[in-house]
């Protein structure tokens, strides 16, 4: 298999970004369908792309990712109450700083989930979640829900309310190598229900 180059890269954060635009518009009719699709074109690029979060030798046995089963409930709709906090820097899971600046938060049944600026050139929303099916079911270092730098990004409503499905949560790159440096779900993104819905763990 083709090793990462910065190329490669290049070409996966495009192909991460069409999938996002893709997944938008499959969820306007029907938000299971766009799920399948997600969950489909991400085995694809996990499994083949030189630029995968699985290590190079671990894709030989990569038979996918897993996934609790699509469940409507679990998709909300909120306005970003916004509120903008301190700049502040946090460790990512090798150690690296990464600077992360509070814009607000949102609401949803389960509770509220604060909504953070990736303070960086260009920037981008991010918003991680961490619940009671963390170190179980999931990853313990939490989930993403949103992350528009890579493209991660389901949309707004017609409202322009910020659209939150959390069917669509998924695993930081260093739940599948440890090599990769990335920004974990601290407590005040933890919500307290069992969120069984997204990315399971994935059993290599």
């Amino acid at each position: 298999m083709e090793a990462f180059t910065y190329a490669s890269l290049l070409d996966y954060r495009r192909q991460v970004h069409a999938l996002y635009g893709h997944v938008r518009r499959l969820a306007d009719q029907d938000p299971a369908i766009a799920h399948e699709h997600w969950r489909r074109m991400r085995d694809r690029l996990f499994g083949s792309h030189p630029a995968s979060a699985v290590a190079l030798a671990d894709r030989p046995r990569f038979k996918g990712l897993r996934y609790f089963s699509y469940d409507p409930r679990y998709r909300f709709s909120a306005p970003l109450i916004e509120s903008e906090g301190r700049r502040f820097e946090v460790q990512t899971s090798t150690g690296e700083a990464l600077w992360l600046r509070p814009i607000g938060r949102v609401e949803i049944p389960l509770g509220a989930l604060p909504v953070f600026w990736i303070d960086v050139y260009g920037g981008g929303v991010f918003v991680p979640l961490k619940d009671g099916t963390n170190g179980k079911e999931t990853y313990g270092g939490g989930r993403y829900l949103l992350d528009t730098v890579k493209g991660a990004d389901l949309g707004s409503d017609a409202k322009g309310d910020m659209i939150l499905d959390l069917n669509f949560a998924y695993h930081p790159s260093c739940h599948y190598d440890y090599r990769w440096s990335c920004p974990l779900a601290g407590p005040e993104s933890r919500l307290n229900a069992r969120v069984e819905a997204g990315e399971m763990t994935w059993d290599k």
